[in-house]
């Protein structure tokens, strides 16, 4: 809920326009400020083999290349046979230098030919679980009976529960922080309120469950994926020394603080009576309460985007300001929209306060956006073409949304009329009304009918006078709608600090894009019958070159009989021809590797063309017969 100051009138939107305006900015800075990159959520760069490339001989190890620091364990890259066995030795080793970020893995040797699958998980800087998998083959493609994971790290129920666990934690600081700031900082009534106090309360409750299944959830959220292995405690002490682990303790330690302090708002604080000493106590209570909402704060910005990348010593104290002014906003809502809805009697003054607090932390919260999404964004395409982006989009649509209502709000509090108690004669009337037999029977019964009956009385008055107010019912109204986009908009904040960046996401599919232009859809290959004329002097050459481009290339020849079975040849001889340029021909003898199958490395091509490829075979001392044809080399 936005403000305007009081010299403007209440029909004034100056500040609402301004605070627009600041938001329009943020946008505009999201798509025409580009930087350096600020990577989060780690991405696969590079591998060795390629995605899809086909190997003559069997690698001694493979190795990943990632766009930042991460954390693997001793299982965290898998190559698998095209059986399904595994073909490593589990032995995951940091291969990094210069800054890069390599990890790899031994392979066993003696390795057959076929289609490998590698697949690996591992936990980025910013704490998040990432994974994937490729393929690539020795000798040549196969089948294989291994599946690729269609689910991604940190899904499926255990990454459902995490998420919620997340979003409660959000409306659990919320709550918490922006209902102690509204009773300091807008309506010191407040603190007496019984409603307004089991809020804040509420707020701890959810914030520390939280926190502790968080905890629970963090060992198969980052590894096995598996909510059995939730009550498994022995992985908690891994849990704890990784950064994330002990932010999370740090933040339970924190609330232990945060439970002190809200103990003396609503009990010494509630009860001081003497102004000059409530008025010591109220700055005690914000000094003290800013820096524990910080340090809570700060448990979010230390362990998540804001901790990796560019400026990080920036970004973490702006992450810290956001989360602030989402917690005053937010938080002050919520403790309005109750206070409203029971109809509880709240002073102009202290809406108008509120007011001013949400405009100010509006402001906050569109200037370090702004540099959050400079820092997660930064172009166009990565704002409309990732999802980051897309929920960046419709997280401002939302603060916009909520802007335009509280301008509403701003319009019921100009309004406003002061809160007054229900006269006292009023009461005395009502209450002589319900209990004038009250003393004429002793019946306990009869007594607690009266009880009721009072209660009910009281209810009904409270009612009529709300029913009465069109302003506060008015206000009542406008806020409520203020606090259902608030709910939405906190749910969008909270899958924004689980989604990969805009930044990153781009990088990544662009170095996709260079892996897969440095390499054809596939090898070139050609089918040629033959026939001695001998004794199983029939058959078939088949020829692979990859990646049939100019240079290097891998050659693999097969000869296989009519029944497809291999056939084994004394001798095999291949040559090069390009008649375009008169090149040629260009002689290769291919080694033997298994029966019926050759193979050359760094065959050399000068340049692209329709090659013409003759293979001679022999199937005897005397027979043998030489085919062509040509293949494309691009």
């Amino acid at each position: 809920m936005t403000a305007t100051a009081p010299r403007f009138g209440p029909s004034s939107p100056v500040r609402v326009l301004l605070a627009v305006t600041v938001l329009v900015g943020t946008i505009l800075g999201a798509l025409l400020v580009g930087a350096s990159p600020a990577s989060a959520h780690a991405a696969l760069t590079g591998s060795n083999p390629k995605d899809g490339a086909v190997v003559a001989t069997a690698p001694k190890e493979v190795t990943l290349t990632f766009s930042e620091q991460i954390a693997m364990g001793d299982d965290s890259i898998r190559v698998l046979e095209p059986s399904g066995k595994r073909a490593d030795t589990a032995e995951v080793r940091d291969l990094g230098t210069g800054g890069t970020v390599v990890y790899g893995v031994a392979l066993h040797s003696g390795l057959p030919d076929g289609t490998y699958t590698v697949a690996w998980q591992a936990v980025s800087a910013d704490s998040h679980p990432v994974s994937g998998a490729f393929t690539f083959s020795i000798g040549a493609p196969s089948k294989t009976e291994v599946a690729l994971p269609e689910e991604e790290a940190g899904g499926g129920v255990v990454g459902f529960l995490y998420d919620v666990a997340r979003y409660a934690a959000y409306g659990g600081f919320v709550l918490l922080a922006g209902g102690a700031a509204f009773v300091l900082l807008c309506w010191q009534r407040g603190a007496t309120v019984r409603r307004v106090q089991r809020l804040v309360v509420q707020g701890w409750v959810a914030m520390t469950a939280s926190t502790l299944a968080l905890l629970l959830l963090r060992g198969p959220y980052t590894g096995s994926g598996k909510l059995a292995d939730v009550l498994d405690l022995g992985a908690l002490p891994a849990v704890l020394e990784t950064k994330t682990g002990a932010a999370l303790v740090s933040r339970l330690l924190l609330l232990g603080a945060a439970a002190l302090f809200v103990a003396v708002l609503f009990g010494a604080y509630a009860k001081r009576e003497d102004e000059t000493e409530k008025k010591d106590l109220s700055f005690g209570l914000a000094v003290g309460g800013t820096v524990v909402a910080a340090g809570i704060a700060a448990t979010w910005a230390l362990s998540e985007h804001a901790s990796t990348g560019v400026q990080s010593a920036v970004a973490m104290p702006v992450d810290v300001l956001h989360l602030l002014a989402v917690a005053v906003w937010l938080g002050g809502l919520a403790t309005l929209l109750t206070v409203l809805h029971r109809s509880a009697p709240i002073e102009r003054r202290a809406v108008q306060r509120f007011s001013t607090a949400a405009f100010t932390s509006v402001v906050v919260l569109a200037a370090t956006g702004l540099y959050q999404s400079w820092r997660q964004v930064g172009s166009w395409s990565a704002l409309t073409g990732t999802r980051y982006g897309q929920l960046l989009l419709i997280k401002v649509a939302l603060v916009a949304v909520m802007v335009g209502v509280a301008w509403v709000s701003r319009r019921w509090t100009g309004r406003l009329s002061e809160a007054t108690e229900v006269a006292p004669e009023r009461e005395k009337e009502t209450a002589a009304g319900c209990g004038e037999n009250a003393d004429a029977s002793t019946d306990p019964e009869r007594a607690a009918q009266l009880a009721r009956q009072r209660a009910a009385v009281a209810t009904a008055e409270r009612k009529r006078n709300r029913d009465a107010d069109n302003e506060r019912s008015g206000l009542r109204r406008s806020v409520l709608a203020e606090t259902a986009v608030a709910v939405i908009l906190l749910a969008v904040t909270t899958m924004l600090t689980s989604t990969e960046p805009g930044r990153t996401e781009e990088a990544a599919a662009e170095a996709g894009n260079s892996q897969a232009a440095a390499r054809p859809a596939g090898p070139a290959e050609i089918e040629m019958p033959f026939d001695t004329g001998g004794e199983n002097g029939k058959g078939t050459v088949r020829l692979s070159l990859d990646p049939a481009l100019s240079g290097g290339n891998d050659m693999h020849l097969w000869t296989e009989s009519p029944d497809g079975k291999p056939l084994d040849a004394p001798e095999v001889k291949v040559s090069f021809t390009l008649k375009a340029k008169q090149i040629g021909p260009l002689p290769i003898t291919p080694d033997r590797l298994t029966a019926g199958h050759w193979t050359a490395g760094a065959v050399q091509i000068p340049m692209p063309g329709d090659w013409t490829v003759k293979v001679t075979v022999r199937t005897s001392d005397i027979d043998q017969t030489t085919i062509d044809k040509n293949i494309k080399i691009g």
